[in-house]
C-alpha cells in the first residue's frame, strides 16, 4: 500500500499559478517594487526561487564542528591570561592575539615587545590543544617571531601546533594609508620570514587574507571578496617571485571573512569565497584544495545603543557564518563598541556559538543550503559579480597598484555613501538606535570606556579605509542630547498629539516617535479626547 502525501491532494503548484495569485493581491501594484529587493551590489532578490542543483562549494565535509575562538586583547598580559582561561574553560578552542598594534584592538590590545608578555598571557593554555591566531597589525612580522620563539621556548615542535600567524601588509596599509615598506620590499620580507619558518619545521599559515578593512570601511559583498581575490593572488605572486612552489605559498594562507546580520547575504558571501579562490587555483594551474577560513561578526553592525540587541545581531551572523561554512568563528562580545568587554559578555559571545553548535547541532551537515534555490541563486550571482570586480582590480593593476591609485578606496566611499544615506532615512534601519530606540536604557559594563579615537594619518601617500559602524551618526546626536540632560536635567522634547481613536493613529505616532527618538529628543504623547 502506498502512503499519499497531504499534497497530493491538491494540484501541483506552477509559477504560473503563484504568480497569478500574487497578481490578484497586489492589485495593480508594481511586482518589482513591492516583492523584488536589490542588494548593495544591484542583485535581485526575488520573491520566491525554484528548487536548485547543489553546487559545489570547495567545502569537504566536516570532520569536526567549526572551532569557538575568543579574543585575548586585554593590554594587561596577566588580566589577558585570566579572560583567555576562562574562554578555555568554558569551550573556546581557538585563540585570537590582538596586539596594541592592529586596529582590529580597537584601541586595547596586548603589549608585545618580547616573549615573556606573551608567555605570561597564555599561561597554562596548552598551545597543542587551541587553534592559535595573530592580529599584530603592522608589527605582525616581529609578533609572529616571538609565537615561534614561544614554541620553542615550551619544547613544541612547529608542525605541530596550529598557527596562524596573521601577516597581512597590504590591509594593514590599506587601513593605515601608507606602506611601512615599499611592497616589493615587504614582498621579499614575507617570502624570506615563511623560508625562515619553514626552516624551522613551521606548517601553518603566516599570511593572513583579511577582507574586515574593506568590509569596516562600507564595502559591499562584491568589493569584499574581489579585494580579498586580488590580495590573495598578489601574495601568491610575491611568493612565486621570491622562489617559493605556488602549492607550498597556497598553503600559507589563510582568509578572512566578515559575517553580518542579513543571513542570505552572507551565507552567499562566505561560499562564494570557497568556489571564487578554487577558480584562482585553477587559473594557476593548481588542484583547488579547502582554503582555512575565519569569520568574524561584523564590527560595522555594532551600536552602543541598546547594546543587547548586538546579541541577536551576532547570532544571526554566527549562524550564517556556520551554515555558510567557516572553519573558525569569532563572536564579538555585545558591547565591543562600548569598550573593552567583560568576561560577562565575552561568556555570550562563546555561549552564542556553543548553542548552535552543541543543541543546534548546525555543524553535522556539510552544506546546509545546498540545494535551496534563493541560496544556490544568490551564490551564484555574487560570485559573478565579485569575479568581475576582481577583474576590474586586476586590470588596474592589481591590488597594490589600485590601493596606491585610490581606486578601490573611491569605490567603496561611493558604496558607503550609498548605505549612510539609507540608514540617515531609515530606510535600512537599525533596531533599537533608529527604530524603537530606548531613551532611558540602563548602562551595560564594561572593563575599560574606549580611548579617544586617533588621528588619521595623512602624508598624502594614500587615502587610507576608514573604519565605521553604521550607528554612528545616530549615536553622536544622542550624544549631545545626553550631554544636555546633565546639564540642564531633560532632553530636548516635543508634544506628539494623537487625534482620534487609537487604530487611526497608531502606526503614525510609532513612525514619528522613532523617528524623533532616534537622535534624542524626547517625545511626549498626548492623547487628544475623543471629539476635540
Amino acid at each position: 500500500m502506498n502512503d499519499l502525501t497531504l499534497a497530493s491532494e491538491f494540484p501541483p503548484a506552477t509559477r504560473e499559478g503563484w504568480e497569478a495569485a500574487v497578481a490578484r493581491v497586489l492589485k495593480g501594484a508594481d511586482f518589482e517594487k513591492r516583492l523584488v529587493s536589490r542588494t548593495a551590489d544591484g542583485l535581485r532578490i526575488e520573491p520566491i526561487y525554484a528548487k536548485a542543483e547543489a553546487r559545489h562549494t570547495g567545502r569537504p565535509r566536516p570532520a569536526a564542528p567549526w572551532r569557538v575562538a575568543a579574543r585575548v586583547d586585554h593590554p594587561d598580559p596577566a588580566e589577558a591570561n585570566a579572560l583567555a582561561l576562562l574562554d578555555v574553560e568554558g569551550g573556546a578552542d581557538s585563540l585570537t592575539v590582538v596586539t596594541s598594534g592592529a586596529a582590529t584592538a580597537r584601541g586595547f590590545g596586548l603589549r608585545l615587545s618580547e616573549v615573556t608578555a606573551l608567555d605570561a598571557a597564555l599561561a597554562g593554555i596548552m598551545l597543542d590543544m587551541v587553534a592559535l591566531r595573530l592580529e599584530a597589525g603592522p608589527d605582525a612580522a616581529q609578533a609572529a617571531s616571538l609565537v615561534a620563539d614561544l614554541a620553542s621556548r615550551r619544547g613544541h615542535d612547529l608542525a605541530d601546533l596550529d598557527l596562524d600567524l596573521g601577516v597581512d601588509p597590504i590591509g594593514t596599509a590599506a587601513r593605515l594609508g601608507r606602506w611601512r615598506l615599499p611592497w616589493d620590499e615587504a614582498a621579499s620580507l614575507l617570502t624570506r620570514q615563511l623560508a625562515e619558518l619553514t626552516g624551522r619545521g613551521f606548517r601553518g599559515k603566516l599570511v593572513a587574507v583579511d577582507s574586515r578593512p574593506y568590509h569596516e570601511a562600507g564595502a559591499t559583498e562584491a568589493q569584499e571578496l574581489a579585494a580579498a581575490l586580488s590580495t590573495g593572488v598578489a601574495y601568491l605572486r610575491a611568493f612565486e617571485a621570491g622562489g617559493q612552489e605556488l602549492a607550498q605559498a597556497r598553503a600559507g594562507l589563510s582568509f578572512t571573512l566578515v559575517a553580518d546580520a542579513d543571513q542570505f547575504l552572507t551565507v552567499a558571501k562566505v561560499r562564494a569565497l570557497r568556489r571564487l579562490w578554487a577558480q584562482v587555483e585553477t587559473a594557476c594551474g593548481l588542484q583547488p584544495e579547502p582554503i582555512r577560513l575565519h569569520v568574524e561578526t561584523a564590527w560595522r553592525m555594532t551600536t552602543r545603543r541598546d547594546p543587547w540587541v548586538n546579541l541577536l545581531r551576532g547570532t544571526m551572523a554566527c549562524f550564517s557564518a556556520g551554515i555558510g561554512g567557516a572553519d573558525i568563528v569569532t563572536v564579538l562580545p555585545f558591547t565591543a563598541a562600548l569598550g573593552l568587554p567583560d568576561g560577562f559578555a565575552r561568556r555570550l559571545a562563546r555561549n552564542t556559538q556553543l548553542v548552535l553548535l552543541e543543541e543546534s547541532n548546525l555543524w553535522r551537515v556539510a552544506d546546509p543550503v545546498a540545494g535551496s534555490g534563493a541560496f544556490e541563486s544568490l551564490t551564484d550571482e555574487l560570485a559573478r559579480e565579485a569575479w568581475a570586480r576582481f577583474g576590474e582590480i586586476e586590470r588596474e593593476g592589481g591590488i597594490v597598484a589600485s590601493l596606491s591609485a585610490g581606486q578601490v578606496q573611491g569605490r567603496i566611499a561611493e558604496a558607503r555613501r550609498r548605505r549612510d544615506r539609507a540608514v540617515a532615512t531609515r530606510r535600512e534601519p537599525i533596531t533599537g538606535t533608529s527604530e524603537f530606540p530606548e531613551l532611558r536604557e540602563a548602562p551595560v559594563a564594561v572593563l575599560m570606556p574606549p580611548p579617544d579615537a586617533p588621528v588619521p594619518h595623512e602624508d598624502g601617500a594614500m587615502t587610507a579605509l576608514p573604519s565605521r559602524r553604521l550607528a554612528e551618526g545616530y549615536e553622536r546626536l544622542r550624544d549631545r542630547s545626553d550631554a544636555l540632560q546633565g546639564r540642564e536635567g531633560r532632553r530636548p522634547r516635543i508634544v506628539l498629539a494623537q487625534l482620534g481613536p487609537v487604530a487611526a493613529h497608531t502606526a503614525r505616532s510609532t513612525f514619528a516617535r522613532n523617528a524623533f527618538e532616534a537622535v534624542g529628543i524626547e517625545a511626549l504623547p498626548v492623547l487628544a479626547a475623543p471629539g476635540g
